[in-house]
């Protein structure tokens, strides 16, 4: 089983109470070829919830306590990543999930590359908080665009 950001299903869970839905992800949600996944609901933030990135390194500085994660209007909501990360771990090993595609740029799902912590739309090589854990777990971690790009 695949994890997934739910919002590529076309589930309304991100921060602006919208989604990123795609046909390919929608079309694998309803072959059941997926499992959709919010780590920031997961984490007991509501939706809508104000825009956040990471300040001060990636979502494994966030893990290491080296980084903290920020809302557009200064609120530290670093407590609540780490717990959606955990719990998101948690069931990818109860499901025995091996991989994971996550919307790029996130501060819980981004692979490859996030916001930098400025609100500036400037990108940064990292991962984020839940897509580090998974990754230092032992699950393959891959952004929505390279999943599509590699189709």
């Amino acid at each position: 089983m695949k994890l997934i950001s739910a919002c590529l299903c076309g589930i309304n869970c991100k921060y602006n109470g919208r989604n990123n839905c795609h046909p390919v992800f929608e079309s694998m949600l309803d072959r059941n070829d997926v499992f959709p996944v919010c780590p920031e609901q997961m984490g007991g933030l509501p939706t809508p919830r104000p825009p956040c990135e990471i300040s001060g390194g990636t979502g494994m500085d966030v893990l290491e306590g080296r980084a903290r994660v920020v809302s557009n209007n200064n609120l530290d909501l670093t407590a609540a990543f780490i717990k959606g990360a955990q719990k998101l771990l948690q069931l990818a090993l109860d499901i025995k999930a091996e991989e994971a595609i996550f919307q790029s740029r996130s501060p819980s799902c981004g692979c490859g590359q996030i916001y930098d912590g400025t609100f500036s739309s400037q990108l940064i090589e990292g991962d984020g908080v839940a897509a580090a854990l998974l990754k230092q777990n032992g699950v393959k971690v891959i952004n929505d665009a390279d999943f599509l790009q590699g189709r």
